[in-house]
């Protein structure tokens, strides 16, 4: 009886099989190297150029970008202390909500009409996400016209003849009007989808209850897309801080300094001033800035984001 018993063991253990070395060694480096080129990608594209940033920032330059001397952070006292810096952090702030309120809210109503099942929804839903398909050279370039102060139609509409981009009044608000319809198709595309989303019967359940439309919007719309809207609110700030296309086209910072936001004033004192430690210390600043709000917003995630 032992005898049969060892042999059935003997058995077992042979018909087990070993994986050879060179196996367990494929499954465990074939992952990475899968992620290589995108490691490779990575690297050379964002953390190279990041930890660069870095370095030159507590560094003097010449003309040229290559380190003279390593002054610590001196450069940042220096850029703190700038009126010329302040007042690009304010406009930076400022243009900010005006960019990422309107966009949110226009880009919410207008996937709010498109998303009804009435004649011609198919139509809204091309005119609305439109915008997306137009780079921000371009639509700069269209913009100009509309502002013109003597042939564009919005001062002919107006019957008046205001500077839009060269009264330092208007000059920030025309930016981010174009700003905003630039930003509008994206949003649209995803706020639709969320929408696009919800389950009917549960829309259609609570309307046979009694509920009215906007109870029904902020009970039951509002909470099930809060991931998509959550995220579209994310890209919107991140998108209003890195807007630098239709500044530099439109106005180019002016005029004076009533449009140099934060990302044009790193690109003057770079290129046009050749003090790259200022413009790479002023972008450890502007990432710091978007950092701390990042932060901030994935802490109120859990608070005002309801997953299905």
């Amino acid at each position: 009886m032992q005898t049969s018993v060892n042999l059935e063991l003997n058995e077992n253990v042979s018909n087990v099989k070993v994986k050879p070395r060179h196996k367990k060694f494929k499954e465990k480096v074939a992952p990475y190297l899968y992620l290589l080129p995108s490691m490779i990608l990575f690297s050379t594209f964002v953390y190279f150029p990041f930890f660069k940033t870095l370095y030159l920032s507590f560094s003097i330059t010449n003309a040229k970008g290559k380190v003279v001397e390593m002054v610590g952070i001196e450069n940042y006292l220096e850029v703190l202390k700038a009126p010329e810096f302040k007042n690009s952090l304010g406009l930076t702030l400022k243009f900010v909500p005006m960019l990422a309120i309107p966009t949110l809210v226009i880009g919410f109503i207008l996937a709010l009409i498109a998303n009804n099942k009435i004649r011609g929804s198919k139509g809204f839903q091309l005119m609305f996400s439109m915008p997306m398909a137009v780079a921000s050279a371009p639509a700069a370039i269209i913009w100009m016209l509309l502002f013109h102060p003597s042939i564009g139609l919005i001062n002919f509409v107006l019957r008046s003849n205001i500077g839009w981009l060269t009264d330092e009044r208007y000059a920030l608000i025309s930016v981010a009007v174009v700003t905003v319809w630039l930003n509008l198709g994206v949003n649209f595309i995803f706020l639709l989808s969320g929408l696009k989303g919800i389950p009917e019967e549960l829309v259609e359940s609570a309307s046979i209850d009694g509920a009215s439309y906007f109870q029904r919007l902020f009970k039951i719309v509002i909470p099930m897309v809060s991931p998509t809207l959550f995220f579209v609110i994310f890209i919107d700030i991140i998108n209003a801080f890195q807007a630098f296309g239709q500044v530099k086209l439109m106005t180019g910072g002016g005029p004076g300094d009533a449009t140099n936001v934060l990302v044009h004033s790193i690109y003057r004192e770079a290129f046009f001033n050749n003090r790259f430690e200022i413009a790479c210390t002023q972008s450890v600043i502007l990432f710091s800035i978007m950092l701390l709000i990042t932060i901030i917003q994935f802490k109120f995630e859990k608070k005002g984001v309801f997953y299905k």
